[in-house]
């Protein structure tokens, strides 16, 4: 390897090291010193190899001397002595099915051990045959989930036993996708950059997946507009970011960036700046339902602009809203062009911007769209968070601190939720310390003003679905959230009745992250949703939308499919920081991706309203 290694290489044979040595049972720190330097260095904004070569790679997070010189090792002879050790004790198709969602290093060495199996093409034989069950701490249920993990992974392309790109890492690549967090950061460098070494008329918009607010992006897609767009785009090939970059042309170039990430810049003339944004903003299926649409009209839309058959003229457009203004819609919201039925509903929508139909009309029809498209909910429209934790638990801050951080961003009351005692990871809260805590929370509420502390917990849901305090204690709390920490591998019925019993509980106020998925990382763990959406609809349990971007849970489809059962949604950000609070954005996006308005959230009420929607509340209203 030499100076063109990119950092994607490097992280992915650091990753392959911190594997081989799971593999081989080191301690958890070395693994996760290893794994922890493969993110910074993907990440990283310049070339590695180029600051390891310069004796500079310790500047990076997570990278120390050892580092620096297994780098350098890498660079110099193409492999790192350690990893080539241990590769001796391992075959490279066992750290391939390392990468298999469900497995990790620990059952691809029990496999390799108990059954000899060796690489992704043998775990799929030996589970097709049934032989996975045998292994002790296995069984039928881990067999099926293998199945479907190699399935998925075939339907998405995923090479196996090193075959295809894998970004240096054989099987399973480290990363297809970005989260949108570190998608919109990298965007905005890029555009940025461009702005201010490009062409001084050039105007560079955010498009794709990022600006619909997808839960990961693919690609850095980039629209950008100047007198001279071949200028513009040869531009991005001088920015410090970009590893590399295609020919540029007046229409665009691809360009990939040293952390790895795909890059699209499509540029056009000013005149054209509606036209590609729409084009390249539209999911394929929005777009190709746009033009089905505009055929019918006699009319043919593009990134170029629109046609009219009739007179053989084609309009180019400044803004999206004109675009859509042509083929007879009112502009549609970047985070519905997904064809869930947006068309269909800005065709009845009559002309005029967003908002139509009233939230209770939207949310007695459901899904069926019928008015029109709805008001999305806004950022603006948040009053509260009614999930966060603090130093008492796994948080990093005081509650104090937690409030401050509220207040600056303009909200009303804050819940501070930290973990019950079970919840199976860090610090947690004993009842004692709870009743403490309680005590602690209403006397700093009583030196604030402007906003309302609430003294709440995120309470785990045990097994059996009960929780880990006594209803005495929870009693004792403003604000209740039950979520599932342990035992994620129950069947579908039982975690289905476990669920529905913490949400028929009378005290639980909220379900926190209600399938447990971790994007690109964890799967959702079996349920009924139809039967927990009924449940939470007919005791008034809220489901929250984890505005965590690593969770976004419940994901926009499912947000969508609880609110249209009769469900009200909490957006809580889940912050363990100050920082993180403002998490609540991509809460919002997810909301808004899954057509949800201000009156579907419960969090857009002030606390005197919410607390009376409170199911205490209402049994206390009603004399039960």
């Amino acid at each position: 390897m030499t100076n063109t290694t990119t950092n994607a290489e490097i992280a992915a044979a650091l990753e392959e090291l911190g594997d081989l040595y799971e593999l081989d049972g080191a301690i958890v720190h070395r693994v996760l010193a290893y794994r922890r330097a493969a993110e910074s260095i993907r990440e990283a904004s310049t070339s590695v190899a180029a600051l390891a070569r310069a004796g500079r790679a310790t500047e990076l997070p997570a990278v120390g001397d050892t580092l620096q010189e297994k780098i350098v090792a890498l660079l110099d002879t193409g492999t790192i002595p350690a990893a080539e050790r241990l590769r001796g004790k391992f075959p490279a198709g066992v750290v391939a099915i390392t990468r298999i969602p469900g497995i990790g290093p620990k059952r691809a060495r029990l496999l390799h051990e108990e059954l000899g199996i060796d690489s992704p093409q043998a775990l799929r034989e030996a589970a097709a045959a049934g032989r996975l069950r045998g292994v002790k701490g296995l069984g039928a249920k881990f067999e099926e989930k293998v199945l479907a993990a190699l399935e998925r992974l075939a339907a998405e392309g995923v090479a196996l036993d090193g075959e295809g790109d894998t970004g240096g890492r054989a099987g399973i690549p480290y990363s297809r996708r970005v989260l949108l967090p570190a998608a919109i950061e990298l965007a905005q460098t890029l555009a940025t950059g461009l702005r201010e070494h490009g062409p001084s008329d050039a105007r560079i918009e955010i498009a794709g997946s990022a600006r619909r607010g997808a839960d990961s992006v693919k690609d850095i897609d980039l629209v950008g507009v100047a007198a001279d767009p071949e200028r513009l785009a040869r531009t991005l090939a001088t920015l410090e970011q970009i590893e590399s970059a295609g020919t540029a042309t007046a229409t665009g170039v691809r360009g990939r960036t040293h952390s790895g990430a795909a890059v699209d810049l499509r540029t056009a003339s000013p005149s054209q700046l509606g036209n590609l944004l729409q084009h390249c903003t539209g999911s394929a299926a929005h777009n190709a339902a746009l033009r089905e649409h505009a055929v019918r009209k006699g009319l043919h839309v593009s990134e170029h602009g629109v046609l009219d058959d009739a007179t053989g003229v084609t309009r180019t457009c400044t803004t999206e809203a004109e675009v859509y203004a042509l083929l007879g819609l009112p502009s549609i919201p970047p985070e519905l062009r997904e064809n869930r039925g947006e068309l269909e509903a800005a065709l009845l929508e009559g002309g005029g911007g967003e908002g139509a139909g009233s939230p209770g009309t939207r949310r007695a029809r459901g899904a069926s769209n019928a008015g029109g498209l709805p008001k999305l909910i806004a950022q603006a429209d948040i009053r509260g968070d009614l999930h966060c934790h603090t130093t008492a638990s796994d948080g990093r801050a005081s509650i104090e601190e937690m409030a401050s951080a509220a207040q600056e961003l303009g909200y009303e009351y804050l819940a501070i939720t930290d973990h019950s005692a079970s919840h199976g990871f860090g610090n947690d809260v004993s009842p004692a310390q709870l009743r403490e805590q309680i005590e602690r929370v209403h006397a700093i509420d009583a030196t604030l003003d402007g906003i309302t502390l609430l003294a709440g917990s995120e309470v785990n849901i045990l097994p059996d679905g009960t929780l880990d305090y006594e209803d005495a204690l929870l009693a004792r709390l403003d604000w209740v959230v039950a979520s599932v920490h342990t035992a994620f591998g129950m069947s579908e019925q039982a975690m289905t009745e476990r669920m529905i019993a913490a949400i028929e509980h009378p005290l639980v106020d909220t379900i926190g992250h209600p399938t447990g998925r971790l994007i690109e990382r964890r799967e959702p763990y079996a349920l009924d949703l139809e039967a927990v959406f009924a449940a939470a609809a007919r005791t008034g349990t809220l489901l929250e939308i984890n505005a965590n971007p690593d969770r976004r849970d419940l994901n926009e489809s499912l947000a969508r499919a609880a609110v249209a059962a009769g469900v009200r949604i909490a957006i809580d950000s889940d912050a363990h920081r100050p920082a993180t609070l403002q998490n609540m954005r991509w809460g919002i996006l997810t909301a808004r991706r899954g057509w949800l308005t201000k009156d579907d959230v419960a969090n857009t009420r002030p606390w005197a309203e919410l607390r009376g929607m409170r199911k205490r509340a209402r049994a206390a209203a009603s004399g039960r």
